[in-house]
């Protein structure tokens, strides 16, 4: 696979991890002891905002925040503008969620991360992940797709996208884009879930975590490649759809019922 996919394929959204592993602390099916290290994955993560602290603290002292929360009180939403489902009314944590396009949400409060990137003194750049508590007064979760109806709309929209984009040619405009999509057609993801998921949440987090890095990648224009404003505009809106079902498929997965 080209560089700029390899690229894509490496970055994943945090607060997919993040869910996923607080909802299974709070089934009982993962120690809190893991939580930190699996929701960081090498990073560096704090929390900025957490009741009771006065600065910002590591993500394990953050975490407790949710000790008192059932599994299913806790929500992956991946909010784009037009489409703000699952986050409350105007606030501040709305717009800080729809900058980020994601955000875990709770009943009381939610947490959306911030990417901040530094250079040492020696020149070397390197990122930490700063967890922003908001609250949420009386948010009320909204009604989400089954993960198998999600899987069933992931696949039809895939399919449609691929045939539009071999009309458009795309292998030629746009190689690495080409490339990914084909790589998809095999996908070998290393992203999973924690314990207490059902097979089909499995199959499906695995699916749409490579395709949402794809379309990153999709989305942005890498060196050298041929594409001008019209087939930008026309590779757009043969993506549009796959990537709505692509967040609908990652909210059913993370936010899907656990199993003991």
């Amino acid at each position: 696979m080209h560089s700029a996919a390899d690229a894509a394929v490496r970055a994943a959204r945090r607060s997919t991890r993040f869910v996923a592993w607080v909802r299974a602390w709070r089934a009982g099916l993962v120690p809190f002891d893991d939580l930190a290290d699996e929701i960081a994955a090498g990073e560096e993560h704090l929390v900025a905002d957490a009741p009771g602290t006065w600065t910002d603290v590591p993500l394990s002292q953050g975490l407790p925040i949710f000790a008192k929360l059932r599994p299913d009180e806790i929500r992956l939403v991946l909010p784009v503008p037009g489409d703000p489902r699952g986050l409350p009314g105007p606030s501040d944590l709305t717009g800080a969620a729809l900058l980020a396009g994601e955000a875990v949400m709770t009943p009381a409060f939610g947490v959306v991360p911030e990417v901040r990137r530094h250079t040492s003194g020696s020149g070397v750049e390197f990122e930490t992940v700063l967890w922003r508590v908001l609250p949420a007064p009386e948010h009320r979760p909204v009604f989400q797709m089954g993960a198998a109806e999600a899987e069933a709309e992931l696949t039809a929209a895939l399919g449609e996208a691929t045939a539009r984009l071999t009309r458009l040619d795309v292998a030629q405009w746009k190689p690495e884009l080409a490339g990914a999509l084909q790589a998809l057609r095999r996908p070998e993801s290393t992203e999973t879930l924690p314990p207490g998921f059902d097979p089909r949440s499995r199959r499906l987090f695995a699916r749409a975590s490579i395709l949402d890095q794809v379309l990153a990648l999709a989305g942005s224009n890498a060196p050298g490649g041929a594409v001008n404003g019209y087939e930008a505009q026309q590779r757009d809106e043969a993506l549009r759809p796959l990537t709505a079902a692509c967040r609908q498929a990652l909210v059913a997965a993370c936010n899907s019922p656990l199993q003991p």
